[in-house]
């Protein structure tokens, strides 16, 4: 066996690698594109950080209550559930101990308080609660 042969015998070799290098090129791009036209890599903005308190009455009325965190917009919260309509948050400013009551929602469901971004586009469940049956 002529080891300088074997070790000088490169037939072959350029030409895989090529392609692999090719071929990875190309799904690189394919990704960076797609990310551009699907939109992923726009900024999204911050989620709020909030905390909130569910107090159920045991008949027909849920009192929530924003426990602490970000200071967040009324109008960009809402309350719901499967089992019924969304419920607005009140208007203005949702501080710490700011509650909203609610008579729309029956035992077995649950309900979330659900926070939706400036566009409209994406929102965020910041809490969830489910009302004992």
């Amino acid at each position: 066996m002529d080891l300088k042969r074997l070790f000088n015998d490169d037939d072959a070799v350029s030409p895989v690698i090529g392609v692999i290098l090719m071929v990875a090129i190309t799904v690189i791009l394919a990704a960076v594109i797609a990310s551009f036209v699907l939109g992923l890599g726009e900024d999204q903005g911050p989620t709020p950080k909030a905390s909130f308190e569910f107090d159920w009455d045991g008949s027909s009325t849920l009192t929530v209550t924003h426990d602490g965190g970000d200071t967040l917009e009324g109008n960009r919260l809402s309350l719901s559930s499967s089992g019924s309509s969304d419920t607005p948050w009140s208007s203005g400013d949702v501080t710490s101990g700011t509650t909203v009551t609610s008579s729309t929602f029956s035992g077995g469901d649950t309900v979330r308080v659900v926070w939706t971004n400036e566009d409209g586009d994406t929102s965020t469940t910041l809490a969830t609660y489910e009302i004992p049956s």
